[in-house]
């Protein structure tokens, strides 16, 4: 299913947000809305977290039938903070392990009255296709998407460039890693682009490069010393060997010798450039633990950011549907 049909299933008539299925489509006002309302929930470790009452009475399911920490969490305690209540269910847990088919799983959900339900799986063009068959106020939120999108994580990861680096405009942003696997390149990419970021490179080993119709804009580099000469952030991503079939990638000494984020690498890009990652490292694979864990390291904001933007997300589609139902 293609990002354009996902672009377009995820407004409703008059063109609101009634889903969040891809940052493809969205506006550069809509995005910086979002960042700016994630911006207010944001807090440091050490202050208390945000909390109101604008998904009282909601109820957010999370179906996550792929493995996660970090976005399955924080989407439980962006729902719990927003005055949720919230049913987590897994691939172990559901009735899908039996044959059940999703739109089932989602008819039993809605029929219990879930009216938000957030989505990871494997198959590409899923969380499209269950947002054509939900009830009229139910809203699907993509939480993971094969390797095709990842929009809260973009929409993350471009909060904390916007915090730290400031204006996208003045920015060399370089993603590399893994660029083919990965739906958190590709949901970047499109952030990034749409906040008009003044150069984005792509660095990858060939056979991990993604095809020449996607990354459009972006510079290509197979040197990964040539791509993150002067650039002022850093993005790494993992290798993804679940959704690998015959490439031929070295073994992980040897791409990190060639291709990993070590400090020395590190030292070519601008001197305040900032180091992320979307997580889980495979640490002295991609990047070096001394570079995960240095002082030019913000993947442990990504974290803190992550629960921020998934509360303005999940608000500003509460918001959304409320809007439409008052004008119906």
């Amino acid at each position: 299913m293609s990002t354009d049909h996902s672009a377009k299933v995820q407004r409703d008539a008059e063109g609101r947000l009634r889903h969040l299925i891809t940052l493809d489509g969205l506006s550069r006002d809509e995005i910086v809305a979002l960042l700016d309302l994630a911006q207010f929930y944001a807090r440091t470790p050490g202050e208390l977290a945000a909390r109101d009452q604008t998904l009282a009475g909601h109820t957010v399911a999370n179906l996550f039938f792929e493995p996660s920490t970090r976005t399955r969490v924080s989407f439980e305690l962006a729902a719990q903070r927003l005055g949720a209540d919230v049913v987590n269910l897994d691939m172990q847990s559901s009735s899908r392990v039996k044959g059940e088919t999703v739109l089932d799983t989602i008819y039993t959900l809605q029929a219990m009255q879930a009216d938000i339900l957030v989505m990871r799986d494997a198959e590409p063009g899923l969380p499209a296709y269950v947002a054509k068959y939900v009830a009229p106020h139910v809203c699907i939120l993509n939480a993971g998407e094969a390797h095709l999108s990842h929009p809260t994580q973009g929409l993350l990861d471009a909060l904390t460039v916007r915090q730290t680096k400031g204006d996208f405009a003045k920015l060399k942003i370089l993603i590399a890693g893994d660029l083919s696997h990965s739906r958190v390149a590709r949901s970047a990419w499109h952030a990034f682009t749409t906040l008009g970021v003044a150069e984005l490179r792509i660095a990858a080993p060939e056979d991990l490069m993604p095809g020449k119709d996607e990354f459009k804009g972006a510079t290509r580099f197979t040197d990964i010393d040539k791509a993150i000469s002067g650039v002022d952030v850093v993005m790494t991503l993992r290798i993804q060997r679940e959704r690998m079939s015959g490439a031929s990638i070295p073994d992980e000494a040897t791409y990190h010798h060639t291709f990993g984020i070590t400090a020395d690498r590190l030292a070519k890009a601008n001197k305040d450039a900032i180091v992320m990652h979307p997580g889980p490292m495979n640490r002295d694979v991609e990047i070096a633990s001394a570079v995960a864990d240095g002082p030019q390291s913000v993947i442990q904001r990504q974290v803190t950011n992550g629960v921020a933007v998934r509360m303005a997300v999940l608000a500003t589609i509460a918001r959304n549907v409320q809007a439409r139902r008052h004008f119906q």
